[in-house]
């Protein structure tokens, strides 16, 4: 079965087709970060003004790359949630429409679920159940895959995500949009032993996480130093900041993968890509004699492959949208419910 994915929830438009679920026969990406540097940050404006000048290129290059047709496919899988909302918009109205032209089925899957599902493209013998850590710019989870459509989270960041910490103290060591990009490579030549910096930790929620006073403690080294004249080490303070990030992900998640008895783990979203944090789970775990998989760089960030693998299994398991399907900037990952909902025929 070929799927089509779309993917725009916030500053790549992406097309891919994906067969069965594990098998990707055409990626295409297009990346905005260079516009957006400027700004320090995605500008949502124009964000979703940029995926609606390349939504049509990009689709047309994934269908291209896998000589196909659109009559050849089998579905069309979309993010629909979460994401920025006009940017998702984007990619959900020309599903749509795309649905509606072919009588294809329209497929709404979730982004998050979607970065998960990036491992079976790399892991085809990867099974569910096991236990992901879900962590990227806007989340931080704890995650029980129990079956392929079938989740629950069982920790969550109380504030900032990782990703959104790694930029954050990036922006204030000097270091230019995308930060936490940035901060792995000049972590990868610094002391990650040469500060000392918090690790919060949540009362009663022992898998919870906390980066915002870790970020704060950060930036407040910085502007002391600045306010005193005195002189940081930025490739240091870098190691340092991503070793203690590391640490907590990687102490919360084997202490839930302990309480909860998984061998099996996974790690997901664009912060897996941080060689920190892959050194460190790829050792404790070895320590603990647990399995543990990561995607491939190049399906870490946003792409539409991992959507349309997910929403392999999300038809698969009877999700189907009609043409009332709307966007929605945020919703469980736990709890998907979509506004419109149809059985599918397979």
């Amino acid at each position: 079965m070929k799927i089509l994915g779309i993917e725009s929830s916030c500053d790549e438009t992406a097309a891919a087709v994906v067969e069965d679920g594990v098998k990707i026969l055409s990626s295409s990406v297009n990346s905005q970060i260079m516009e957006h540097r400027k700004f320090g940050g995605v500008v949502p404006e124009i964000a979703s003004r940029r995926h609606t000048e390349n939504i049509i290129s990009v689709v047309q290059d994934a269908l291209g790359q896998a000589g196909l047709s659109l009559g050849e496919i089998d579905g069309i899988a979309v993010t629909a949630a979460p994401g920025l909302i006009g940017a998702l918009l984007v990619g959900v109205n020309f599903a749509k429409g795309l649905c509606l032209a072919t009588g294809k089925p329209l497929i709404p899957v979730h982004h998050i679920r979607g970065h998960i599902a990036a491992n079976y493209l790399a892991h085809p013998e990867l099974k569910p159940p096991y236990l992901c850590l879900v962590v990227s710019g806007g989340h931080s989870h704890l995650v029980e895959v129990l079956d392929y459509t079938s989740f629950h989270v069982v920790g969550r960041t109380r504030d900032d995500a990782a990703g959104e910490a790694f930029d954050k103290a990036a922006r204030a060591m000097g270091f230019p949009y995308p930060g936490g990009v940035i901060l792995d490579k000049e972590a990868q030549r610094g002391n990650p032993h040469a500060y000392r910096l918090p690790q919060p930790k949540v009362d009663g929620s022992p898998y919870d996480f906390s980066f915002s006073g870790l970020k704060t403690a950060v930036i407040n080294l910085v502007h002391n130093a600045a306010q005193k004249g005195e002189a940081l080490n930025a490739q240091d303070l870098a190691a340092s900041f991503q070793f203690t990030v590391a640490e907590i992900l990687t102490n919360r998640f084997l202490l839930a993968a302990r309480d909860l008895r998984y061998n099996i783990l996974a790690v997901a979203g664009g912060v897996s890509a941080n060689s920190g944090l892959r050194e460190m789970l790829r050792e404790k775990c070895l320590q603990e004699n647990r399995q543990i998989y990561f995607p491939p760089l190049s399906l870490c960030g946003d792409n539409a492959a991992m959507i349309a693998s997910q929403g392999f299994y999300e038809y698969r398991a009877g999700v189907q949208a009609g043409m009332e399907l709307n966007a929605s900037p945020s919703m469980p990952i736990d709890g998907c419910q979509w506004n419109s909902i149809l059985p599918a025929s397979m």
